[in-house]
């Protein structure tokens, strides 16, 4: 190694480790660009009674744990609420509101007239949350009716993303 070559290999070297040490959050799966596409989505799922399809939907631990708890307030370390127990917290009350939908709606087919969000919106850095959702459907009949099949809509940009099953 020369004079010359010495204190530039060595910028080049912390610059590298600082890039590695750097984490790329995982970028969201399965997003729609509206709501309207995300809910058509569901809908058929719900159809099929498809629960892979339905479960791909929501948003991943991988997605949760990269891209929405940095920005949650229960984050904080004042909060002093590990990661593991808000995943599994949501993850298992997903789940269960989920095979409820299944068990209630699963197998009937219905034609989407519109999104509507009962709840709040909030916005965070880099994503927005639309709580309460209610699907406007006709059935078979050409009856239309409300249905709540999952509970919160993430927005990040112009994409779309099933936040989670639970119906608050």
């Amino acid at each position: 190694m020369t004079r010359r070559t010495g204190p530039a290999l060595a910028v080049a070297c912390v610059v590298l480790i600082g890039a590695g040490c750097r984490t790329t959050p995982a970028p969201l799966a399965h997003t729609f660009e509206s709501v309207d596409a995300l809910a058509e989505s569901v809908l058929d799922a719900v159809a099929r009674r498809d629960a892979d399809t339905l479960q791909s939907l929501a948003l991943s631990e991988a997605e949760f744990r990269s891209r929405i708890w940095p920005e949650l307030p229960a984050s904080r370390p004042e909060r002093n609420v590990p990661f593991d127990y808000a995943w599994r917290d949501l993850s298992q009350k997903s789940g269960m509101y989920l095979r409820q939908t299944l068990a209630r709606y699963g197998g009937q087919r219905y034609h989407l007239v519109r999104v509507e969000f009962l709840g709040t919106t909030t916005a965070y850095r880099s994503f927005d949350v639309a709580r309460r959702t209610q699907l406007v459907v006709r059935d078979r009949s050409g009856a239309e009716q409300a249905i709540r099949l999952f509970g919160s809509v993430l927005r990040s940009g112009s994409q779309h993303k099933l936040f989670s099953y639970v119906v608050d």
